[in-house]
């Protein structure tokens, strides 16, 4: 009965590609409406798939039905959306939604597929530190961090020095190429007296940038407990916008200058006297998220890292400021899960929640990142902060995994900050006016005279074109 189940099966596809056949010749080279074709592979699979956005409508595909696979519906799909930049998105077994196609994200089923072929591509310390070193001389080289002309010597533009209960606030504007300043705060302990490690934080796509409440939060309390810490705007974001207007965000370029701006920063900050360059921390969320990855992956002198709500195998950044240079390309593919065991063997805390891309974080993306730890004998020094419950933020509960991390790999003192319940306390953080962060405020007359205005001169510096096509009704 089962041998003759499967007979009436195939028979019945034959008979639908047949049919197809008949109303098509090779005079019109076969020609299909590509939402027919997908209605067939349905049948032929007993799969549902979706097309919410319309993206069929009026699409029409040369040989279309020729190229269902009657075996494989994952290439059947493939060969009859890629030719319109579609693919599709698994909801759920059986069902599948059309989506245009997304360089940064792919299936839950692939993603699986993606760590396990990686997974394959090492077993020891040594194939692992082979393949590391592979990865980081490709990113390097396709950020274009090697291209990068020197630092300039100009002394870095910093503002008056405002003091609260145990820490300093004072905006910084550091040249970091000729031209083109990266506009931040810096966050000191008080009383400044001995050696402090450095924590640079990333900003991420939250509203508000870096002037937001969360993020003043998390840098006063790190100077609380004994930390230099530095945070900057994000490329075309802020005041970067009084040098390149805010469109340019998504210029792939971003993403350098934003990775060179965390560097030389850190470049700075490891001249200050009372710096202690051998304890380095780096932490962000979102697109913070994915630079804590490329700063603790591509420089040598961070030692602990706290990547938020970005580790993930199915996404790897929309932004083209997080994966607009490929990067996830080198290797012959890797995605964020790898760059962040690229710190491996140093403390990292992966921090994670269950309604965003990082759901799967402590079956899936965790396991994978221990492993390479394993390699080392140093499993203890990775962890997961997972919060199942929460969304896609560095909201207090995702500070509070934090801080205790940083203190006890980076030798801060947790202390400063425990009230008299044993609670960390951030109460006794003044949450400052966006205008007392400013470096230059919102006039572009106040930059430096010779501050670039022009995203083709940045380019330029690089020794690459500017390609960018621009919407102007956006």
């Amino acid at each position: 009965m089962k041998l003759k189940s499967i007979n009436i099966v195939v028979f019945s596809i034959v008979v639908l590609l047949f049919s197809t056949m008949q109303a098509q010749t090779s005079d019109t080279n076969f020609k299909t409406p590509i939402a027919e074709t997908i209605h067939k592979i349905e049948i032929i699979f007993n799969v549902k798939i979706k097309d919410n956005k319309g993206l069929l409508k009026e699409k029409v595909l040369d040989y279309a039905d020729w190229k269902i696979e009657p075996d494989n519906l994952e290439v059947s799909l493939a060969n009859v959306l890629a030719p319109f930049n579609l693919t599709t998105f698994k909801e759920a077994d059986g069902i599948y939604e059309i989506r245009e196609f997304q360089h940064h994200r792919v299936s839950i089923p692939k993603s699986v597929e993606r760590l396990a072929f990686l997974s394959n591509l090492y077993n020891d310390k040594q194939t692992w530190e082979t393949r590391n070193a592979e990865l980081k001389q490709c990113m390097i080289t396709a950020f274009g961090i090697d291209k990068a002309p020197k630092m300039p010597y100009s002394k870095p533009i910093l503002t008056k020095k405002r003091k609260y209960k145990s820490y300093t606030v004072e905006n910084i504007g550091l040249e970091i190429l000729p031209g083109v300043y990266t506009t931040g705060s810096i966050y000191k302990p008080y009383p400044f007296n001995k050696k402090a490690p450095i924590v640079i934080t990333p900003n991420g796509h939250f509203g508000d940038g870096r002037y937001r409440k969360d993020e003043q939060l998390r840098c006063a309390m790190l100077a609380r407990m004994g930390a230099i810490v530095v945070n900057f705007d994000l490329f075309a974001w802020g005041e970067s916008q009084l040098q390149f207007p805010a469109t340019t965000h998504r210029n792939s370029i971003a993403s350098t200058i934003q990775l060179l701006s965390g560097m030389r920063l850190l470049d700075y900050v490891s001249t200050l006297k009372h710096a202690d360059i051998t304890r380095v921390g780096v932490t962000g969320g979102s697109g913070g998220g994915s630079h804590t990855l490329f700063l603790a992956a591509l420089d040598d002198r961070v030692t602990v890292s706290v990547p938020v709500v970005m580790v993930s195998a199915n996404h790897s950044g929309g932004c083209p400021c997080e994966s607009g240079r490929g990067i996830h390309l080198c290797g012959n593919g890797t995605n964020n899960v790898e760059v962040a065991a690229m710190a491996t063997p140093k403390p990292q805390l992966v921090i994670s929640d269950g309604k965003d891309w990082t759901s799967n974080v402590p079956e899936l993306e965790f396991p994978f990142i221990q492993r390479t730890y394993g390699f080392y004998g140093k499993k203890e020094l990775v962890e997961n902060a997972h919060f199942a419950e929460e969304g896609h933020d560095y909201g207090k509960s995702k500070r509070m995994a934090m801080y205790p991390f940083m203190a006890k790999h980076l030798g801060l003192n947790l202390e400063k900050v425990i009230n008299n319940m044993g609670e960390i306390d951030e109460s006794d953080c003044v949450i400052e006016p966006y205008e007392n962060l400013y470096v230059f405020g919102n006039k572009v007359e106040n930059l430096p005279q010779n501050a670039m205005k022009n995203i083709d001169e940045l380019y330029e510096l690089f020794g690459e074109k500017n390609n960018k096509e621009y919407d102007i009704k956006k």
